[in-house]
């Protein structure tokens, strides 16, 4: 070969290698550009890896094995005859040295098998039979040094894969674990919002809206507060068994709290036999002070089954209800991993306050929010009362029924 023939072969050989390396670059684009527009869709990231693998590798077969528990099981694959996708599928993978997946979990770094059958530890030999495979390269996916799973390749003929197709998994690799770490965090975010949800919807509606987070932050609004409070608690916690208090208590949160949410009402927080709520925020509602009686009278009527069961068991427990009505400030209270939804200000307290005083069985209502609503309400004779952090006295009513209903 003269030296023109050489210089020819050279060329078209660095052409050869500058199109693969552009043809590896794309796709690792292609594999970043699915992880972005999956809307947290691990399986179509892992597809999208593993026909990418195979592909660019020259591969006969590709999968990707994740770690369930202390084992590994695939869940892509490329490539894989119906029987043996179906030999794999049914199988699990520990770490150990008798499977390409195994060996690289177990040893934590890339594993390249030129021939399984020189391969004296190799010992999946029912899938080599049924893959008729020769050449397996296994690269592992780590977390924090961690093995969370195996991207695997192979070819039937016996062809060793070169360093820049090793790299390439490597880079897979790298990414998928960003996808399963993306995943996960919105996995755990979103159990958060249902958990939050199920007694503040608004509330975990604000995580994820930007007038919400100004909301989160502080501001100023009326509202009106409502508190609960349970009558012969503390006799009752005294002398019954800890399980059979918190089986009461759980009743007792589950009436008032889907009451307060099915009302549009917000759950600041369960404190023993306490609970405190307020209505008109997050959510905005004209009639914030007939929400919070409807609620209470809702709650007093269906307490009231809850309490003759109760009895019958010799347990004598009441509930007392104060509603007051003022404006707050509401926002984020608490610290970092810890926050509640709350309202400060003299209502909240006065609210408290009511529902100290409130017999068992009564709703106590403020002036201001008995003015609102007395055309809504029946009510008994007004009271005058001393309450705790009020130097005057603080005028109380008694609301007995719902005009035109119970």
């Amino acid at each position: 070969m003269d030296e023109i023939e050489v210089l020819r072969e050279q060329v078209s050989m660095s052409r050869r290698e500058q199109h693969s390396a552009e043809e590896r670059e794309a796709a690792l684009r292609e594999v970043i550009q699915t992880i972005a527009r999956s809307n947290f869709n691990l399986d179509l990231v892992l597809q999208a890896v593993t026909d990418q693998a195979v592909r660019l590798c020259q591969a006969d077969y590709g999968n990707i094995a994740r770690r369930e528990g202390g084992a590994y099981r695939v869940t892509a694959f490329t490539g894989f005859a119906p029987e043996y996708e179906r030999r794999v599928r049914e199988r699990t993978y520990q770490p150990e040295r008798g499977s390409v997946i195994g060996r690289t979990a177990l040893e934590r770094r890339v594993i390249h098998i030129v021939d399984v059958l020189a391969d004296s530890e190799y010992s999946a030999t029912d899938l080599q039979l049924a893959g008729e495979y020769r050449t397996l390269l296994g690269v592992p996916m780590l977390r924090q040094g961690e093995p969370i799973g195996v991207i695997g390749v192979a070819r039937k003929e016996v062809r060793p894969f070169g360093d820049a197709e090793i790299r390439l998994i490597e880079a897979f690799s790298d990414h998928v674990v960003m996808a399963i770490e993306n995943v996960s965090l919105y996995e755990t975010v979103e159990r958060q919002r249902r958990q939050l949800a199920q007694f503040a919807p608004t509330v975990a509606d604000l995580l994820s809206s930007e007038d919400g987070e100004r909301l989160l932050v502080g501001h100023r609004r009326e509202i009106t507060a409502l508190f609960c409070d349970l009558r012969g608690f503390t006799a009752f916690a005294e002398t019954a068994e800890p399980e059979e208090v918190f089986g009461i208590l759980r009743q007792y949160h589950t009436l008032v709290g889907d009451r307060v949410v099915a009302n549009d009402g917000t759950i600041e927080h369960f404190a023993g036999d306490g609970l405190m709520s307020f209505f008109n925020d997050p959510k905005l509602l004209e009639a914030h002070q007939s929400a919070a009686l409807r609620t209470a009278v809702e709650i007093r009527t269906q307490f009231a089954e809850l309490a003759g069961g109760w009895k019958k068991r010799g347990y004598d427990l009441g509930l007392g209800i104060g509603i007051a009505t003022g404006y707050a400030t509401i926002g984020r209270i608490g610290f970092e991993g810890r926050f509640e939804y709350g309202a400060i200000g003299n209502v909240v307290i006065l609210a408290s306050r009511l529902s100290d005083k409130a017999a068992s069985g009564e709703i106590l209502l403020s002036q201001r929010t008995h003015a609102a609503i007395e055309d809504e309400v029946v009510v008994g004779p007004m009271q005058e009362l001393e309450l705790k952090g009020f130097s005057r006295p603080i005028v109380a009513v008694p609301a007995e029924t719902l005009r035109g209903g119970s």
